[in-house]
């Protein structure tokens, strides 16, 4: 599956970005990489509507090695809530092949790309309110901590993030140190994006190779140039997330989500 050289480099590019990004901020990456990916599809000659489904799959599919990398970085430093990823990690799995296998075959693209600006604009809100939760809220037990998964689940594997656009607020809102929140929210990116992905290859099985090097709702080279990129770049986004002040950084992230926002808007408007 040849890649032409700009586009291998802009895909590069692409996932150093993401990658960082994410062992820094606890997100999965596909928060920057759907649109921005939509926008290679589509140029490359994709239907819009198809091109917008292939990008939040890849995206996806990319968070299982963006995911690993950043999870050891942190686990090292010994941030991981590990109690709290048990048990979310359940409602997780269902909540993403739902939406993987059902949900998102039935959906139009420019009905997962209105859905996609939506959340990462929730998302951004929450990083530029900031509001400061009451002393006494802790999280769930067992029970809310699994349908809190199942949330995660569904809503991920629709818009293509690793679900810290949910975790991280609920788990601040809970009073979680927001070290630990960045660190929990990358290691439930890998059951995330696990069960999302194999949901992808279900309803995307008989779909027709879109372009070269499509299978389904994958486009492999862009999961395998951006996947190794940003498993390089996520340790050092891990590493200068204990190193910097997080807030701050999450607020100027905010300001780009909001554009981001407003480019998948115009890509369904446009589709």
């Amino acid at each position: 599956m040849p890649v032409d050289g700009l586009l291998a480099l802009e895909l590069l590019l692409l996932g150093l970005c993401t990658g960082f990004l994410a062992g820094m901020l606890g997100v999965g990456g596909g928060m920057m990489q759907v649109p921005f990916m939509t926008f290679i599809l589509t140029r490359k000659g994709v239907a819009p509507g198809l091109a917008i489904k292939m990008a939040i799959a890849t995206s996806m599919a990319t968070i299982l090695f963006t995911a690993l990398s950043s999870l050891r970085a942190h686990h090292r430093r010994g941030a991981v809530r590990w109690d709290l990823v048990r048990g979310i990690t359940p409602g997780i799995v269902a909540g993403g092949l739902l939406a993987g296998a059902g949900f998102f075959a039935v959906l139009k693209g420019p009905q997962l790309a209105l859905l996609f600006a939506v959340f990462i604009s929730f998302s951004a809100a929450q990083m530029l309110l900031n509001r400061q939760p009451r002393p006494s809220r802790q999280m769930p037990g067992r029970l809310g901590q699994a349908a809190l998964g199942g949330a995660i689940g569904l809503l991920s594997g629709l818009v293509g993030a690793g679900g810290a656009f949910i975790a991280s607020p609920f788990m601040v809102w809970c009073n979680v140190p927001m070290h630990k929140v960045v660190a929990t929210s990358a290691a439930i990116g890998f059951p995330v994006a696990l069960a999302a992905t194999a949901g992808y290859v279900i309803s995307g099985w008989t779909l027709p190779p879109a372009l070269p090097g499509a299978f389904g709702y994958l486009y492999l080279p862009a999961l395998a140039i951006v996947s190794l990129a940003s498993v390089l770049t996520a340790p050092l986004g891990a590493r200068a997330a204990h190193a910097t002040d997080v807030r701050r950084l999450r607020q100027r992230f905010a300001l780009v989500l909001l554009c981001l926002a407003a480019y998948m808007v115009s890509r369904a408007l446009g589709a």
